[in-house]
């Protein structure tokens, strides 16, 4: 048998090390977090992200929507990118985002981003003005960055999304300047959670921490996949989260106190109202709506307790408001709220003057609605009482975890660290 030099061998060597640095490279690159900073539009107190899209890519800003079922963009003007593309009628991809139904355009000769034929159509809702849509469902490139500090993205290719008409972004209430569409986080195969848990293999969970319009740089962030331990607060209280028939986030609120006063409300509504039960988290309501008879109960109870504090002329849309010039000076002076949840012990608390927002120079109002007898839902708590919160929606336990009391571990989103997390697990 014929022997090997120690030529051959190292030539052998050189070769096997050549393949597996050209497969490394190659190998596609999987974090197992993502991060998205978000930007609160104080003209319409909505909160916004920004990701990159398409070849080239090209920036796209799009309004947070906590239980948006898509990722949806207008593309029927200037949507330029090379890999584009929309799935036929009746294949997987329409299938996961639960389209049976072969769209067809005829505005164009030409076909275009949002415009072919024997294509999946979709309904697509804008959900701050409630209009509907019919549109194309289609696939692109999507980056997103893996670390806070932007130095490496993470690129998803054939990314679902709707590609929506332009006219769904008109109408009143009008969204925050050169936003391009909805990025959407509800339960569904499609939204954003669900789809890069599943194509980069991280678990499906993500974490929340909105700015607020008290702070001079109203910024903060969307983590997806595991949370850096230098950013979650120590401890969280968890609550069960369920999911509604669009993708909805519902947590179970038993009970309301005030100054741990219980408020004498009918709480059989929390379940009757409109065939939803429980109560929905949203980030595209500015404030906590309360069906009509809760809200009347609320609001006087809250007076009640706030008695000391002259009230002055409601400004809309709110129905109670104090002369704050009045108000005692301390940050708890005003009564706290409490949620409490499935268990007694597990309280969700909103400090006293987070309850309350400052509409004009010394005057302050609850930060509460009145949504009327015919609510999505009994109790809707707004982006308001989110902000400088920390929420980390767990949906492989079907869970929802929060900070139970900024008093005692308190959060600024503005000011977290984000340019030095390490990217650990997040633990419970």
């Amino acid at each position: 048998m014929a022997s090997i030099s120690s030529k051959h061998i190292l030539i052998i060597t050189i070769a096997i090390a050549i393949f597996f640095t050209l497969s490394t490279a190659r190998a596609p690159f999987k974090p197992n977090a993502l991060f998205l900073a978000t930007q609160r539009d104080n003209t319409t107190n909505l909160h916004v992200i920004t990701l990159a899209k398409r070849t080239p890519r090209v920036p796209i800003p799009l309004v947070v929507d906590l239980n948006g079922k898509f990722l949806w963009v207008v593309c029927d003007q200037n949507y330029l990118s090379s890999t584009y593309n929309a799935p036929i009628c009746h294949s997987t991809q329409c299938s996961s985002a639960g389209s049976h139904y072969c769209h067809k355009c005829s505005s164009s000769d030409k076909p275009r981003p949002g415009c072919h034929n024997n294509t999946c159509g979709v309904i697509i809702t804008n959900p701050l003005t409630r209009k509907n849509a019919v549109s194309e469902l289609a696939q692109d490139v999507v980056s997103i960055p893996a670390s806070v500090n932007g130095h490496q993205l993470a690129n998803i290719s054939h990314f679902i999304f709707a590609c929506a008409p332009s006219s769904l972004l008109q109408g009143k209430p009008i969204p925050p300047a050169g936003v391009q569409g909805i990025g959407g986080l509800g339960h569904t195969p499609v939204a954003l959670p669900l789809q890069l848990s599943s194509r980069l293999g991280f678990q499906p969970q993500f974490s929340m921490c909105l700015g607020s319009p008290v702070n001079t740089n109203p910024n903060g962030g969307i983590f997806f996949g595991n949370v850096p331990s230098n950013i979650r607060p120590k401890a969280l209280s968890y609550t069960p989260l369920t999911i509604g028939a669009q993708g909805e986030y519902f947590i179970l609120i038993k009970e309301i106190t005030i100054n741990n006063k219980t408020v004498p409300f009918n709480t059989s509504l929390l379940s009757t109202t409109r065939g939803f039960s429980g109560t929905m988290i949203t980030t595209t309501t500015p404030y906590t709506v309360l069906q009509h008879s809760i809200y009347e109960t609320f609001a006087r109870f809250f007076a009640n307790e706030l008695s000391g504090v002259p009230q002055v002329k409601a400004i809309q849309p709110f129905g109670l408001c104090f002369n704050s010039s009045l108000l005692p000076p301390t940050r708890v002076g005003a009564p706290n709220i409490d949620f409490v949840m499935h268990n007694r012990n597990v309280t969700w608390r909103v400090l006293g003057y987070d309850a309350l927002v400052q509409v004009r120079p010394n005057v302050s109002c609850l930060a509460f609605v009145d949504g009327g007898s015919n609510t999505r839902a009994p109790i809707t708590i707004g982006a308001f009482q989110l902000e400088n919160n920390f929420l980390h929606f767990d949906l492989l336990r079907s869970r929802l975890g929060f900070n139970p009391s900024r008093l005692e571990q308190p959060i600024d989103c503005s000011k977290l660290n984000f340019s030095t997390v390490e990217m650990d697990g997040m633990g419970d």
